[in-house]
């Protein structure tokens, strides 16, 4: 059984009064019920009364309406276990509350997931008059949205990358622009630029509360991205492009992050392991792509890394590994070790699972180091009984050097190549040692970058 409820009280909850709140959400138990539109109360009274009473009417599959009814009491003596496990039982909506009938549908005892406490910690609020609120989501709009899109064509080999900015300016006004690439295996990289473009009056803004996939495409008068089509065209480049994906969206960073907004920047996959299919002209050279396959990503926040690097491989049909580490611009978190945040994702199931442990290193509890560097850089690390090493390499004549600027002005240089290799090299503890699981060694077709001040 699983329970995800919100909780409504009236006024601020205080830990000597007794506050009851409203319950919605949902409740699910495996095979029996699954009902979205669950709804009951919560009597929370942790010192005048001494309980936290539990109190959710749901629907089951049968149809017949059933109520759950939980309580605990906080313990001194064991006050994490008191905190963080609820005795329940289930009956029949039929019976009248309080009565104890001798047959009840079930009884159990449901757990706190601990591991999702900073996501309980950050999602609760304070009671805000309307022009606070406004003024929240204010400050909390993005200064930069990025969309791109890197994908190899398998007949030749050629690398491509299409990138998307929407900027607003600490000083200026909002403007759109960003460049197109291609990297042929047997000749230097092109690299185009277009815009910027004023951003016109009127046009919305993402949201800071929006997940990835829902924030709306890339429109300006010289490119467009949504999930379906990529269209745009520079002096040297042109392109017209079909999408297609079928795999569910791959978070890279914790689903915390694009919730609440707790780093300054969010990086995501809503569209891994995709196909692309139409055309792209060089100096009116046409290059046919068929089933061409790669990603469509997003990254937003304040601004970019104060270093970073990324990689993207598809490892082979069934497997695609996601890396970003990045050190942040902020000034005091500029001085800290690279966060690594690592998705494997293999047979639709991803690895590590969707935590903070693995990215915390710099607090001794995560498990991935690496740092940026070139024309090779590494991430090591483990996590549920795996562990994983993972070597990226830019080669100088199928990289190229971009400048980026941020909202507030300041410079970086992003080295990126559509034609690196990579070789991923994962292990799994079995019997007190580890034993090789499985090798990737990628040549040619894994997209990366670097980036530097």
């Amino acid at each position: 059984m699983t329970l995800d409820l919100r909780v409504d009280a009236p006024s601020v909850i205080r830990p000597c009064g007794s506050t009851t709140a409203v319950l919605s959400g949902r409740v699910r138990v495996g095979g029996w019920a699954d009902d979205l539109h669950a709804s009951g109360s919560m009597l929370i009274a942790p010192l005048s009364q001494g309980r936290i009473d539990y109190h959710v009417r749901f629907t089951g599959l049968d149809g017949h309406a059933y109520v759950l009814e939980g309580h605990k009491s906080p313990a001194w003596h064991s006050p994490l276990r008191s905190m963080t496990v609820l005795p329940i039982r289930v009956r029949s909506a039929g019976e009248p509350d309080g009565v104890v009938s001798s047959s009840v549908t079930g009884e159990g005892l449901l757990r706190f997931r601990l591991r999702s406490f900073p996501s309980f910690a950050a999602s609760w609020r304070f009671p805000a008059a309307t022009d606070s609120a406004e003024a929240l989501t204010a400050a909390r709009r993005d200064r930069l949205d990025v969309w791109y899109s890197t994908f190899t064509d398998p007949d030749t080999g050629t690398g491509y990358w299409l990138h998307h900015e929407l900027v607003r300016p600490v000083n200026g006004t909002p403007y759109t622009h960003g460049w197109a690439a291609v990297y042929p295996p047997d000749a230097h990289p092109v690299l185009d630029r277009f815009g910027p473009h004023d951003l016109p009056e009127g046009t919305a803004s993402p949201d800071g509360d929006s997940a990835p996939w829902q924030l709306p495409g890339f429109h300006s008068p010289s490119a467009s991205a949504t999930s379906h089509e990529l269209r745009g065209q520079t002096e040297h480049l042109a392109w017209d492009l079909q999408v297609t994906a079928d795999s569910a969206p791959l978070y890279t960073f914790p689903r915390l992050a694009w919730k609440r907004r707790v780093l300054p920047a969010v990086h995501a996959v809503p569209q891994a392991q995709a196909r692309y299919c139409g055309s792209v002209r060089l100096d009116g050279q046409p290059l046919p792509l068929a089933n061409a396959l790669g990603a469509n990503a997003r990254i937003a926040g304040r601004g970019n890394a104060h270093h970073w690097a990324w990689l993207h491989a598809d490892l082979d049909d069934d497997t695609v590994l996601e890396v970003v580490t990045a050190v942040s611009g902020l000034p005091l978190l500029r001085l800290l070790p690279p966060l690594v945040f690592l998705r494997l994702r293999r047979a639709g199931r991803d690895w590590p699972r969707g935590d903070w442990r693995s990215s915390l290193g710099l607090l001794g509890v995560g498990r991935f180091r690496g740092r940026p560097r070139l024309p090779t850089w590494t991430v090591r690390g483990r996590a549920g009984g795996r562990r994983i090493a993972v070597r990226v390499h830019l080669p100088e004549e199928s990289r190229t050097a971009v400048g980026y600027t941020d909202p507030d002005g300041s410079r970086a240089t992003c080295h990126n190549s559509e034609r690196a290799d990579v070789q991923v090299s994962l292990e799994r503890r079995r019997g007190g040692r580890w034993r090789p699981e499985q090798v990737w060694d990628v040549r040619g077709t894994a997209h990366a970058e670097v980036g530097l001040r």
